[in-house]
């Protein structure tokens, strides 16, 4: 049964990477004839006109390659699939939080919204997959902590998604970033849920890793002088980082259910997302010691740094790739020998010593620290 279900995964991967390479050129097509393009300004890095909606096809894709496949699975089999912990609320909740996030992204990108309306339907977002049930009701022992009550566990998740959403967002700075930081986070984390026995949400990551293989192509390949390049937009960060949120969360949670269990599962399951959300934390201290507010943009995120350095876009992207899998790789060794708090107290420094480096690296170059 198990080969069967690695079919299922394999063939919902697949079917979602064929429906969003066949939707971007149509993307592309409507973006261009009714000019709907992310135009350049002096805090983005990328020159001439570039259509921004390659995250419409990202739920759509999701959701068909996972519906079809399943269904099919289900029809073959009699009527029966043994796709376990597909659980209803989890199912219903998750799709309204996911169609309201995308209707918002979609409104987003067409007209532009501001931050206080986006925040709205975040937080919605956000507390509809805490009324599902997914919610951190344990930290395995981070900051001494370890089972949580519901009055703390279930704001504390809300801020999470939230805080997550806008983290993969604000790293969506150079071509590939962000989706190359999700597609090996949901690659990540469909194995690990393989591992744990969470088929369901086995299966939505990789659903979400195979419709981000295609757009990863357009964004990074495509030639924007032949009109082959796209960008994810509001609409595909945000419903990307709502999925890795949950993604983490799920994962992170006590469930007496699982097959194995994960031993500080916690610090297994962010160290994929510790790069968006410490970079995010950076920004806002450096603003703050400016005297800006926090939350205007500007080209202090970690990509601007290496761009700063004369780095070139595509290296820039890998090496923070290369970082991000270094997290996971060093949390994983560390693991089974440390303490989690002793883990997340090197990983902070690491980063920050890194971040330092570049810095006093900028300035000895350029003149100027950032």
């Amino acid at each position: 049964m198990v080969h069967e279900e690695l079919i299922i995964f394999i063939a919902i991967a697949l079917l979602s990477g064929v429906f969003t390479a066949w939707f971007i050129p149509k993307i592309l097509i409507v973006s261009f004839r009714k000019r709907l393009f992310d135009f350049a300004d002096e805090r983005k890095v990328h020159t001439g006109i570039v259509p921004r909606l390659g995250g419409v096809a990202f739920v759509p894709s999701i959701i068909i390659s996972m519906s079809f496949v399943i269904g099919l699975a289900a029809l073959l089999n009699g009527g029966d699939v043994n796709m376990r912990f597909f659980d209803v609320l989890q199912v219903t909740f998750g799709m309204c939080a996911i169609l309201l996030l995308y209707f918002e992204g979609v409104m987003d990108d067409l007209v532009g919204l501001g931050y206080k309306v986006k925040f709205v339907f975040q937080n919605i977002a956000a507390a509809l997959i805490v009324l599902s049930g997914v919610w951190l009701n344990d930290l395995h022992g981070l900051f001494g902590v370890h089972e949580l009550s519901p009055y703390i566990g279930m704001p504390l998740t809300l801020l999470i998604i939230v805080y997550l959403i806008n983290a993969i967002n604000l790293i969506d700075g150079i071509d590939g970033l962000a989706s190359g930081l999700s597609i090996v986070a949901s690659f990540f984390f469909g194995v690990m849920f393989l591992y744990v026995g969470l088929w369901g949400c086995a299966a939505l990551s990789f659903a979400t890793f195979g419709t981000l293989c295609p757009f990863f192509y357009y964004n990074v390949f495509g030639n924007a002088d032949r009109c082959r390049k796209i960008f994810m937009g509001d609409t595909g960060s945000q419903c990307i980082g709502l999925l890795l949120g949950y993604f983490a969360v799920r994962l992170s949670m006590r469930e007496p259910l699982m097959d194995n269990s994960i031993a500080g599962s916690i610090i297994v399951a962010f160290s994929m997302l510790l790069v968006p959300a410490f970079d995010v934390i950076r920004v806002m201290i450096h603003r703050a010691k400016r005297g800006h507010n926090i939350f205007h943009p500007d080209k202090s995120h970690i990509h601007h740094k290496l761009l700063a350095l004369g780095i070139p876009h595509k290296i820039a992207m890998i090496i923070i790739l290369l970082i991000s899998m270094l997290f996971v790789v060093l949390n994983f060794v560390l693991l089974p020998y440390l303490n989690i708090n002793i883990i997340l107290l090197i990983d902070i420094v690491v980063w920050t010593v890194f971040n330092m480096v570049l810095s006093y690296i900028i300035k000895k170059k350029n003149g100027s620290y950032q």
